[in-house]
């Protein structure tokens, strides 16, 4: 079986250094991977990003992490992925990675992925030139995944974003903010490429358990949720 460990939504800044990595020292002994779902930051700022790098490099295990809206907040994502890219954690973004555990090759996907709701209760690209552009980035983020995912050749694969592709893992957040928290795209991305295990962070007031229509197993981290320095799952045998 490969455990993987995970979490979200750590929000780091100065005042929080330190504060995880006794926790992930000797993570091995727990998982065989650290996924990261998205704001790692709380404002973006360089140096939380560094905090957060600090705190997840240089660890027992492979880690692989997207970035979240937090994380452009200060419009540095590309110089956050770098920073965390030089201490040896994989940043995803319309990309994929392969890790040999014990013999089975895992694939990881990874996208931020972004908002726009769910089936019945959606924006639709369609109007004023600030809506399609919403939606346009939705289509394009999720269409970044299934190119991804589609790359990957191996026996088991993770689809990995900050937004959520369903709704149960959104519930306990006020329904109003759904289509801000998720779209239905990813979803449907996921269903079809044949994913075992998607996660994602972001709804910290939501639940962590939820199905795709299609079976597949949802597990919101974000740390709020879990309410510990990360959290593992089992796939395979």
């Amino acid at each position: 079986m490969i455990r993987v460990a995970a979490v979200g939504d750590v929000h780091l800044g100065e005042d929080a250094r330190g504060r995880l990595r006794p926790a992930l020292d000797n993570l091995s002994g727990h998982a065989d991977v650290l996924l990261l779902a998205g704001d790692l930051t709380r404002h973006g700022a360089l140096d939380e990003a560094r905090v957060a790098a600090e705190e997840f490099g240089g660890l027992d295990v492979p880690v692989v992490g997207v970035l979240g809206n937090h994380d452009h907040h200060s419009d540095l994502g590309d110089d956050i992925a770098k920073l965390l890219e030089d201490h040896g954690i994989t940043m995803l973004e319309g990309t994929a990675t392969t890790i040999d555990v014990g013999g089975e090759r895992l694939g990881i996907a990874g996208v931020k992925g972004f908002g726009g709701g769910f089936a019945g209760k959606c924006a639709s690209n369609f109007g004023e030139r600030e809506m399609k552009a919403f939606v346009s980035h939705t289509i394009e983020r999720s269409e970044a995944l299934r190119n991804a995912l589609a790359g990957l050749d191996t026996g088991i694969r993770i689809a990995l974003t900050h937004y959520s592709p369903i709704p149960e893992t959104l519930r306990g957040e006020p329904p109003e903010i759904y289509p801000f928290l998720g779209c239905y795209q990813l979803g449907e991305v996921i269903d079809e490429s044949g994913t075992d295990l998607a996660i994602h962070g972001h709804a910290h007031f939501g639940c962590e358990q939820g199905v795709t229509p299609g079976g597949v197993r949802v597990r919101n981290v974000a740390q709020p949720v879990i309410r510990s320095a990360f959290a593992t799952y089992g796939l395979g045998a």
